[in-house]
């Protein structure tokens, strides 16, 4: 008699739905998390050190498959392969009804890149996997000098965990009654370029000293992401022509619902926060804008206020009309969708945070960086140590944002370290 594997699927949670709808060879959809050492890296220990970690990441093995009326994720035998890096920044991982995994890793002198395709985690899922690479490798790379005192990692969660899908875990219907209406949203600003041929990232990174940073920040009274996130929007205004400055600047801030709910997933589990200032009605001054950024970020990162995003989050999967509409179709409204969403903000900045790892390890390291696919200039920031990294990404020439940005740090008396992939 013929045997059957069972197949083992899941649903994707609700914020990963969007990304295989939208992505495309403008916006792949795709980010990446780097890890610089002090020294080449091996690439055959990385491989060792990736199949150890995919042990404790089973849903990294899955492959992105088509239902009726939903995309979902099925588990998979294939097995990763440790490559030198040979694609540009961000390239496509999810390609339409090809089985590939959903993110790869690469390596280039002293890098190792983590690539995901954004329906497989959020940047804090990302990193928990990333750091359990580094160690792996650095464990076997270094395991000579231990002297049989070999570290162990702190595994924050089981596996089931780490799988949870937690939207729904701490979805609450009840709290539906408390919904607000939807907010009249007005067009932003967005920004002009000249796109780069291939549909290329430009890529620019300054690294500073986190101590330095925050002491600039304490200067204006605030914190670290609410003064970087001002100071974007400075730098975007200084580049906005005079008969655009009617529009308001709107940034999307991702928040890490990890922070407010009892949740260990390695999966997507975040909302966003849209930061709005309009130069033409307000002072362009930056303490001016750091009082208003500041305003809006302790408006929103209320426990109630975070309840509410995530029962907005939810209302479409739970609208009995929508789960009935087939995927081709879910698929053209999704991209209009974001289409429209597109015109609704500027662009965005998101603070990864700090990256840890045992102190065993810290002295391979050098920095941790992250950057993503973009449609516009765009900032993804972490730490590591006293050692910040603020990253651009954008798909034009132009880099007169990342000019002013980088001049004003500078300027401060900040030394900062520019690199770029050109």
């Amino acid at each position: 008699m013929k045997s059957y594997k069972k197949i083992e699927w899941r649903e994707l949670d609700n914020a990963s739905k969007i990304f295989p709808s939208t992505a495309n060879n403008k916006d792949t959809k795709v980010y990446r998390i780097t890890c610089e050492l002090y020294e080449n890296v091996d690439p055959c220990i990385l491989q060792e050190a990736l199949d150890l970690t995919l042990e404790t990441f089973p849903l990294y093995k899955s492959v992105l498959r088509r239902g009726v009326f939903w995309y979902y994720f099925e588990i998979s035998n294939l097995s990763p392969t440790v490559d030198a890096e040979n694609t540009p920044l961000c390239s496509p991982i999810y390609i339409k009804d090809k089985r590939t995994l959903l993110f790869r890793v690469s390596y280039y002198n002293k890098r190792i890149n983590l690539e995901i395709f954004h329906a497989l985690s959020d940047g804090a899922g990302a990193v928990w996997f990333i750091e359990t690479l580094i160690f792996h490798y650095l464990i076997l790379r270094q395991k000579d000098t231990f002297n049989g005192n070999i570290p162990k990692l702190n595994y924050k969660a089981s596996i089931s965990q780490k799988m949870d899908d937690s939207f729904w875990k701490n979805y609450h219907r009840q709290n539906k009654r408390g919904l607000k209406k939807r907010d009249k949203r007005i067009n932003a600003y967005r920004i002009k370029g000249t796109r780069l041929d291939e549909n290329r990232m430009k890529l620019i990174e300054g690294s500073l000293s986190v101590n330095e940073v925050l002491k600039i920040s304490h200067e204006y009274n605030t914190t670290l992401t609410i003064f970087l996130t001002s100071l974007f929007l400075y730098s975007i205004y200084k580049d906005m022509p005079a008969d655009k400055q009617n529009y308001p600047i709107i940034l999307s801030v991702p928040i890490n619902l990890r922070q407010y709910y009892d949740s260990e997933t390695a999966r997507n589990f975040f909302s966003t926060m849209n930061v709005s200032y309009n130069f033409e009605k307000n002072s362009p001054k930056l303490e001016d804008i750091i009082k208003n950024v500041n305003n809006i970020f302790r408006e929103n990162l209320t426990k109630e206020e975070i309840d509410l995003k995530l029962v907005k989050f939810m209302s479409l999967e739970n609208n009995s009309f929508a789960r009935i509409i087939p995927l081709p179709l879910k698929d053209i409204v999704l991209k209009f969708a974001d289409k429209i969403n597109d015109h609704k903000v500027t662009t965005s900045i998101s603070n990864i945070g700090r990256i840890d790892v045992p102190q065993e390890i810290k002295r391979y390291i050098r920095s941790f960086s992250v950057s993503v696919s973009a449609r516009s200039p765009k900032i993804t920031l972490c730490s590591f140590e006293d050692r910040l990294v603020i990253s651009f990404t954008s798909p034009f020439r132009e880099t007169d944002i990342q000019r002013t940005f980088f001049q004003f740090l500078s300027n401060k008396g900040l030394e900062v370290e520019i690199s770029s992939n050109e």
